[in-house]
């Protein structure tokens, strides 16, 4: 599974998966889902064989920790290692950046993803856009 780094012309099948993802499907008001950061943040994204963008992420720097979110993979999708790619390509573009260290807020019920991936939950459980969500740091080595 491949995931890259998303270009400008990339960006109408981003919004659209994670309209359908956050929007639709979870329930996030569409005005708090794109954010002036998405024009100056990193994205990646992973498709299908057909090219269809089925999953996608954003990476921030803030006080020099490298922040993913935004993290939407397709329901069909899921389960079957686009999200892990794309989170592995985030990775990848933050050691680029010069980060050690990935902090990203993660919905309770893809805890066990990110944990998978080397992430540690750190703090108490919150709620952001109507969901239960944990802080979470990994480690960039």
């Amino acid at each position: 599974m491949n995931a890259r780094r998303a270009t400008a012309a990339d960006w109408p099948q981003v919004a659209a998966l994670r309209t359908r993802v956050f929007v639709e499907e979870q329930g996030v008001p569409p005005e708090i889902e794109q954010d002036a950061h998405d024009a100056t943040a990193v994205h990646a994204l992973a498709e299908d064989d057909g090219g269809r963008v089925v999953a996608t992420g954003r990476l921030l720097v803030r006080d020099g920790r490298a922040v993913v979110g935004r993290m939407a993979v397709d329901a069909p999708a899921r389960g079957r290692g686009h999200g892990a790619a794309v989170l592995a390509e985030l990775h990848r573009q933050a050691r680029a950046l010069g980060l050690t260290e990935v902090e990203l807020h993660a919905q309770l019920s893809a805890r066990g993803f990110y944990e998978r991936a080397g992430y540690t939950a750190v703090g108490d459980v919150y709620e952001e856009a109507g969901i239960a969500h944990v802080t979470m740091r990994c480690a960039l080595v």
